[in-house]
């Protein structure tokens, strides 16, 4: 068994942080938002508030990696945290809804983006059905295009990171390109007006408006909420305790400027009501058809599948660390720790990661897996920032290194169990189960223990 190398700069660090986060959710969740709120103001509010959340997020986790610099990024936090036991219930969650779950969402997403240009892969075309479900050539695609990026990722993690980069750099470009279009040709002050009169935004602070931002924050959070990922990849970046923290605050910042712009510029071009009945819930796309013509949506879906791509590559490089960890600490199938000689890489943690990632898009459906997957993994976030200030006495030699304010990781965990809450209360047929599957990991953990 050979051990992974660092061989990764802090550039590369960047991109896997900026590169992991913007997939699709950008361009598929405003709509969903703006259905939800019915409100220019509250979509824009609800944007900013995830950033600030993320943000919050992502300082944290640069003290956590600052202190504990060791593979396995947010496993072993907890690990040295907490428990052995609470770190497996993560990496068993993380296994079947959070990291997977996550992947399955944007493969489906991309396919729906390669159905813009060929209508063969729409969701209406149907392989077979069996009573009320169906298989169709869009979730078979969705399958090809993950079995593809886990083998680009078994052949080294150059290969993965190269790919990595080119596809982070291009999706930069390319949504800097859809905001420069939208301000020079899509801007107009009569929607501008329209979208953001108070009469269109009468919000009131409320039981029902803080319902309806618990509801759409959880699409807003998964655009981003995979700034973590590079915590994953610790043992393979040089300098960690330096790297990893600043690569979380340069990528955040960043995905979250972007953010904040392209949601100003669909709500500057198009008129709310346009935004809520896009064609396959694509507003990038709707963007580009009403600014130039029919021509231009195939330019915008190329795009689409360039940041959906990319983001699917950056989870599926991150991702199988975690099993791989897990396998080494013997808590998780021993095949799993094996590296290949060659490559360097866990190649069967990559291709178990695959399998289930596979199993979950012929399962599911883009809507339900983002419930399951914010539920849980602001449930860990939670866990794991709070736990900051056990591990400040727990490592007080190390705390010397990088210390945020106390009132970062108070306010995410707050602001994150109020989620948690409000998430139990008004979506329990996707949240409980996703507590039910973390709870079911104590059962596993004590078998593997036993063994």
């Amino acid at each position: 068994m050979s051990e992974l190398r660092r061989t990764l700069s802090l550039k590369d660090a960047v991109s896997v942080v900026a590169g992991s986060m913007i997939g699709s959710g950008i361009f598929i969740v405003p709509c969903i938002i703006a259905r939800e709120t019915n409100s220019a103001v509250l979509a824009i509010l609800i944007w900013l508030l995830a950033g600030f959340i993320t943000l919050l997020g992502a300082m944290s986790y640069g003290e956590l990696s600052s202190t504990i610099p060791s593979e396995g990024g947010q496993y072993i936090y907890l690990k040295k945290i907490y428990s052995k036991k609470i770190a497996f219930i993560y990496g068993w969650t993380l296994f079947l809804v959070i990291q997977t779950g996550t992947l399955a969402a944007l493969n489906i997403a991309l396919a729906k983006f390669v159905g813009l240009i060929f209508p063969f892969f729409s969701s209406s075309n149907v392989i077979f059905s069996i009573h009320n479900y169906s298989f169709t050539y869009q979730q078979l695609l969705a399958i090809v295009n993950v079995l593809f990026i886990t083998y680009i990722n078994s052949r080294g993690v150059k290969a993965g990171v190269i790919t990595q980069n080119i596809f982070t750099v291009t999706k930069i470009i390319s949504i800097i390109a859809i905001i420069v279009c939208g301000i020079f040709y899509g801007f107009s002050l009569d929607v501008a007006m329209s979208n953001f009169a108070l009469a269109n935004n009468n919000i009131q602070f409320n039981f029902s408006t803080l319902k309806t931002i618990a509801l759409s924050i959880v699409g807003a959070l998964f655009a981003s909420i995979t700034w973590n990922n590079v915590t994953f990849i610790t043992s393979e970046i040089k300098k960690p305790e330096k790297n990893i923290k600043k690569a979380l605050f340069i990528g955040t910042m960043l995905v979250i400027s972007l953010y904040f712009l392209l949601n100003m510029i669909y709500l500057t071009s198009l008129p709310l009501d346009s935004i809520k009945t896009s064609s396959e819930d694509i507003v990038a796309a709707q963007l580009f058809l009403s600014i130039f013509n029919s021509n231009a949506l195939k330019m915008a879906a190329l795009i689409l599948i360039i940041s959906a791509f990319g983001c699917a590559n950056g989870m599926i490089l991150t991702g199988s660390r975690i099993y791989y960890k897990m396998a080494k600490d013997r808590v998780f199938f021993r095949s799993l720790a094996y590296i290949n000689r060659k490559t360097k890489v866990p190649q069967n943690s990559l291709w178990l990661q695959c399998l289930w990632v596979c199993i979950l898009i012929f399962w599911g459906n883009y809507a339900q897996l983002l419930d399951y997957v914010i539920y849980s993994a602001m449930l860990f976030y939670a866990i794991t920032i709070f736990g900051i200030f056990k591990m400040r006495k727990l490592y007080p030699a190390a705390n010397n290194t990088y210390k945020v304010p106390d009132f970062v990781p108070l306010t995410f965990t707050t602001l994150a169990s109020i989620l948690i809450i409000l998430l139990t209360i008004f979506k329990p047929a996707y949240t409980i189960p996703g507590l039910f599957i973390s709870l079911l990991g104590l059962v596993v953990y004590h078998h593997w223990d036993k063994k």
